[in-house]
């Protein structure tokens, strides 16, 4: 679950809390050299504030293009979703996100990052584009795969009210063996 602080943008001042959850499913393909991918993503409202999500169901497209190296990956997964019911008092959603990528291996399971989300309100017209750079590691216990990881990111292009000047994308992802 994503957890969300917002802006400090007045009357409501900064707020914490969990996001909407977003998930996709990808058909993979190989060819040129790069595993592409298409299929349906889902938005469910699970944000705790209405500040924290959007407060619609959203449905729309993912698709990613990855070209692994020697020396790490490369790639890109862009997304489009529109809203199609929630509460009505909120906004409609029409939303396009591009996450071009960059990892770099680093010895001993380290590595360095680049995977800022630029983010686009096709409704309104709003806008950012973040660039960051950020280190992770990976590591395993016993049969479960660990990744743990921090990107500050910039916004380098933006256009609307509220949008993050500054941000750090951080995690903890856990791989269990079926």
């Amino acid at each position: 679950m994503p957890v969300v602080t917002t802006p400090n943008v007045a009357p409501d001042g900064s707020k914490t809390g969990l996001g909407d959850l977003n998930l996709f499913n990808l058909v993979l393909l190989k060819g040129l050299g790069m595993e592409w991918g298409i299929g349906p993503q889902l938005t469910i409202p699970t944000a705790s504030r209405d500040q924290t999500g959007t407060g619609k169901w959203q449905a729309g497209l993912a698709g990613v293009g990855i070209s692994p190296q020697k020396w790490g990956m490369i790639g890109g997964l862009v997304t489009w979703q529109h809203s199609f019911a929630g509460e009505s008092d909120r906004p409609t959603q029409d939303n396009l996100t591009a996450q071009p990528f960059v990892i770099y291996n680093l010895p001993q399971g380290r590595y360095l990052r680049s995977t800022a989300t630029w983010n686009f309100d096709l409704k309104r017209g709003n806008y950012y584009i973040p660039l960051g750079i950020g280190a992770g590691k990976i590591w395993k216990i016993g049969k479960e795969i660990y990744n743990l990881f921090a990107e500050p990111q910039w916004t380098v292009g933006h256009e609307g009210v509220g949008v993050p000047k500054f941000r750090v994308f951080m995690g903890l992802n856990i791989q269990f063996p079926l």
